[in-house]
């Protein structure tokens, strides 16, 4: 994806980090109102769409309250980023051949890494800290007053474990997405382009390949998604002894297509934030790059 093949594993850090940020500024909300139709009973829901939820966040909250739990999330979506990005480019450029190209199952297999190094590094602590202030608000339990009182309260009573709740699914879901995202991103963007290499750092061009993928990897892990939000959940200690046991619960209680909730706003902020993010990176391949 680089248009410079000389960048070293910092350069790519530094450029997804700034990628990330801008990236999480602007699609938080759709993040939010996804949470929030996750988290809900399906027996008393409290919200009839993502629409609704929208409106009476915005009526009881102020604009605002669409940016609860935000803070750990835009900041760690930089972290988020420079995971992927160079988890990915340093496995595609070991795995790339003598005229540089890459497979398509070597070019699944280096979003893989990449996903596996967010999952690690980022997502699951910063998707623990948001649901765990989302759900806050959502039970009035005034338990945080903000995401650092959160994570400092986890901490102290659950230890480092405590942010690493749902590990596995994110993990599952993180490679599976990212699997699923750069293959589907580069093909698309190379039937838009007609194979013209004059236009592959267009943000047009790959952004609008980049929300395809997105939209794609979306519905190929919502259930993993629902799983792990249910899993970072304030009462997941106490309902769910494990990730399988989550996912037989919603099974049985709620029925299959449970794992399907919040479909639409997570497939909006997907779609924004990898649109996004591969119209970015390209265009800061441009303006920064360094051998190291």
């Amino acid at each position: 994806m680089s248009k410079n093949a000389n960048d070293g594993p910092i350069c790519t850090f530094t450029k997804g980090a700034l990628t990330g940020f801008i990236e999480a500024i602007i699609c938080y909300p759709t993040e939010f109102v996804k949470t929030q139709l996750q988290l809900q009973s399906k027996s008393s829901p409290e919200y009839t769409g993502m629409l609704d939820c929208a409106k009476k966040t915005v009526a009881a909250h102020g604009p605002q309250g669409l940016y609860r739990g935000a803070l750990p999330l835009i900041l760690g979506s930089s972290g988020k980023q420079a995971a992927r990005w160079t988890g990915y480019e340093t496995t595609a450029n070991a795995l790339k051949d003598e005229q540089g190209k890459l497979t398509i199952p070597k070019r699944m297999l280096a979003g893989a890494c990449g996903g596996v190094s967010e999952a690690i590094f980022a997502v699951t602590p910063i998707e623990t800290l948001k649901t765990r202030v989302t759900d806050d608000m959502r039970r009035g339990t005034k338990n945080y007053t903000g995401s650092f009182d959160a994570v400092m309260k986890i901490l102290k009573n659950e230890g480092p474990a405590g942010l690493y709740m749902g590990l596995v699914p994110t993990i599952a879901k993180q490679a599976t997405n990212q699997a699923v995202r750069f293959p589907v991103q580069f093909y698309a963007k190379q039937y838009l382009t007609g194979g013209d290499k004059s236009l592959d750092a267009n943000p047009l061009y790959n952004g609008t390949a980049g929300a395809f993928a997105g939209a794609v990897s979306v519905l190929c892990t919502m259930p993993q998604d629902t799983v792990k939000t249910r899993m970072q959940g304030e009462e997941a200690k106490k309902l769910y002894k494990s990730t399988m046991d989550c996912a037989m619960q919603i099974m049985k209680n709620e029925g299959p297509m449970f794992f399907y909730s919040g479909t639409w706003p997570r497939m909006i902020r997907v779609s924004l934030d990898v649109g996004i993010t591969f119209a970015i990176f390209p265009v800061l391949g441009k303006l920064i790059s360094f051998p190291y």
